[in-house]
Order: structure tokens, then sequence, then C-alpha cells
């Protein structure tokens, strides 16, 4: 399935369908402040696996993110001091991934998994979606096996081409960004940019 969702004025009852095939164990393609991302139920194993065999990735080893709509959303999943509160805080929403510890809440899939990334994006559709869904999402962004096909990761009809057979929905929210989040490592002392990309973190 298909759906367009706008960034304002989203039909309550289309939001609805998105987070019906969620809370079913269904994985969606829908749009961040960045890439578009492969999405599911942060709870749901099966589904979490079906992500990681599209993309070939190893749920114990692979940098997976939880994608929310508020940091006290966030809270069951993760551990942070008040310095990573702040510096968070300061730069949500935003193109920004935070690798924090995780807590004991993720699914047993992520057993033995010490650190998880957490996304608060500037996207109202992926935020909607998020509040309606009462937990967060687990994310993955739509893998890209050439440099030369960035289209078929910012067109949403190319998206849709690609990936409708494989998922259950894919969330047309307009044409994405060909650059992916900066990710910010807090786990040691101090903040670490492990990766820039969109954004300019502010730290102080």
């Amino acid at each position: 399935m298909i759906l367009k969702l706008y960034q304002k004025n989203n039909s309550p009852r289309d939001v609805e369908r998105v987070v019906k095939v969620l809370n079913d164990g269904g994985i969606i393609v829908f749009p961040t402040d960045t890439r578009y991302a492969l999405g599911c139920h942060v709870l749901k194993e099966r589904a979490i696996e079906r992500i990681c065999e599209l993309k070939r990735l190893n749920p114990k080893k692979s940098h997976l993110s939880i994608v929310a709509n508020s940091l006290s959303a966030l809270s069951d999943y993760v551990k942070m001091s008040n310095d990573t509160f702040k510096l968070v805080k300061r730069n949500i929403p935003g193109p920004f991934a935070f690798i924090l510890e995780a807590s004991n809440r993720l699914p047993k899939i992520f057993k033995n998994r010490k650190e998880v990334a957490i996304r608060i994006p500037e996207n109202q559709i992926a935020r909607d979606i998020c509040s309606q869904l009462d937990v967060p999402l687990l994310s993955s962004t739509l893998p890209l096996d050439d440099e030369d096909e960035t289209e078929y990761l910012t067109n949403p009809e190319l998206i849709a081409e690609r990936w409708e057979n494989l998922v259950d929905v894919v969330v047309d929210g307009g044409y994405g960004e060909s650059e992916g989040a900066t990710i910010v490592n807090c786990l040691g002392d101090e903040p670490e940019i492990v990766r820039q990309g969109k954004g300019e973190l502010i730290e102080s």
C-alpha cells in the first residue's frame, strides 16, 4: 500500500491506517528530516527481523535507531546522564542520531546489546505516526546500493516502485533528503561526532 501524507493537516484516519499496520507487526517506509527509512514497532521482534533481512543486517551488531515524538517516549529504552539529556534537548527535533546506553526494555533480539541510537526528527509525518503509535519506531535508513541511485532515496515514486512489494506501507511524504543524519556518540565522557551529516550540533 502507498499512502500520501503531508507535513500538516493529515487526516487522523490516514495516520491510524499506518499505526494499525505497525501494531499488527508490519513494516513501513516513511520520511524523516534526512533520508527515508524503514520502520516498525520497536517491540515487534519479527518485524525487526524483517527489516534486518531486507538490509542484510545482524541486529546484535548493526546500528539501528529508535525514533519517537519526544524524549519522554524514549525514556524507557535508554539511559542518559543530565549532561547528555541537556545536549539532546538542545538539538531536537533535528537531523541527529544520539548513541546512548540501552535499557533492558528493548526486545530479546537486542540481547547483550549495550547501546542504541535515538532520533526525534524534524518531520511532522514521522512524529505524527510515533505520537499515535504510543511507542517508538525502530528505524533504519533505506539502503543505497549504488551512489548513482540517490534518486531512489529521495523520490517517493521511485521509492514506492522499489519497496512497495517488500513492505506493508510506503508513506509518500514528498521528496526526501539525500544526506544522512549526524551521528553523535554519547557513551564517553564527552560527546563525539562519529559521522557528520545534515545539521550542526549545538554543544553548549
